[in-house]
C-alpha cells in the first residue's frame, strides 16, 4: 500500500510522510532499520542515477541550469528527478523491510488460507525464495570451484576467466532443482483438484483486520486525491 500511495500521490509531502511516519519507524521496530536501508539504497542507486539523468538533461523546462553539448539541463527535470527519486526510495525500502522481515512460507500459507489458488501462491513463493536460493547456491559453487584451485579473487581477466567455471554449475544446478521441486509437488498432489486445508497459518492479532480496512480506504482516498487534484510538477 505504502508503494502504490507513493506513487499515487506524488510530490514531496506524502512520500516523506510516509517514509518518516511509517517505513523508518516499522523499521526501527523490527530491528532491521541499518540493514534495511543498506540494502534499499544498493538496489535503488542505479534507477535513481538512470532517472535523474534523463530527467535532468531531457526534460524541457524554463529555467536552464547549464548545457551539455546538445542537452539543456533544466530546474524543472531537476524538481522531476527529486521527486521520482524520492518515490524510488519510498517503493525500495518498503519492499526490502517487507522482505526482510516476512518469512515466504507465512506469505504462501495466509493466500492460501484466503483461497487463493495454488499455482498463484507457488509462484509467489518461488519468485521469493529465487533470488536467496541462487545467491546460496552461487556462494556454495564459488567455494567449491576454489577448493579445486580457481581463482575468482585475482585481476579482472581472471576473475572474467573464472566466470563459465562458476556460471555453469549454478544453472545446471538450478535446473536440477527445478525438476526435484517438480516431483516433490506431484508427489504431494499439487495438481488435486477440490478444497484444501492448510496445516498451519500464520497468527492473526484481533485488531489487524480492521487496520488492513483503515489501510484500504486510505489508498481508496489517495488513489481520488490523486485523480481529482493531480501535483502540478509531476502532469
Amino acid at each position: 500500500m505504502v508503494t502504490v500511495v507513493a506513487v499515487a500521490i506524488g510530490g514531496y509531502a506524502a512520500p516523506l510522510i510516509l517514509l518518516a511516519f511509517l517505513v523508518v519507524p516499522a523499521a526501527f521496530v523490527a530491528g532491521v532499520l541499518g540493514h534495511a536501508t543498506r540494502l534499499a539504497l544498493a538496489v535503488s542507486l542505479p534507477l535513481v542515477v538512470s532517472v535523474a539523468l534523463v530527467s535532468i538533461l531531457t526534460r524541457p523546462g524554463e529555467t536552464v541550469l547549464f548545457e551539455l553539448g546538445p542537452l539543456q539541463a533544466t530546474l524543472e527535470g531537476v524538481d522531476f528527478a527529486a521527486q521520482v527519486t524520492l518515490r524510488i526510495v519510498v517503493m525500495a525500502m518498503t519492499l526490502v523491510l517487507f522482505a526482510l522481515t516476512t518469512e515466504p512460507s507465512a506469505i504462501v500459507a495466509d493466500l492460501e488460507r484466503r483461497g487463493v489458488s495454488q499455482r498463484v501462491t507457488f509462484a509467489i513463493a518461488a519468485a521469493l525464495d529465487a533470488v536467496p536460493a541462487m545467491l546460496d547456491r552461487a556462494r556454495a559453487v564459488t567455494a567449491a570451484q576454489r577448493a579445486r584451485g580457481l581463482d575468482t579473487e585475482g585481476s579482472v581477466a581472471a576473475r572474467l576467466r573464472a566466470l563459465p567455471s562458476l556460471a555453469g554449475p549454478v544453472v545446471l544446478s538450478s535446473l536440477a532443482e527445478v525438476e526435484e521441486r517438480s516431483l516433490a509437488l506431484d508427489a504431494r498432489g499439487f495438481g488435486r483438484l477440490g478444497p484444501r486445508e492448510p496445516l498451519w497459518a500464520p497468527a492473526e492479532a484481533t485488531w489487524e483486520p480492521a487496520v488492513r480496512w483503515l489501510l484500504l480506504a486510505a489508498l481508496a482516498a489517495a488513489l481520488l486525491a490523486r485523480v481529482f487534484s493531480p501535483p502540478a510538477g509531476l502532469q
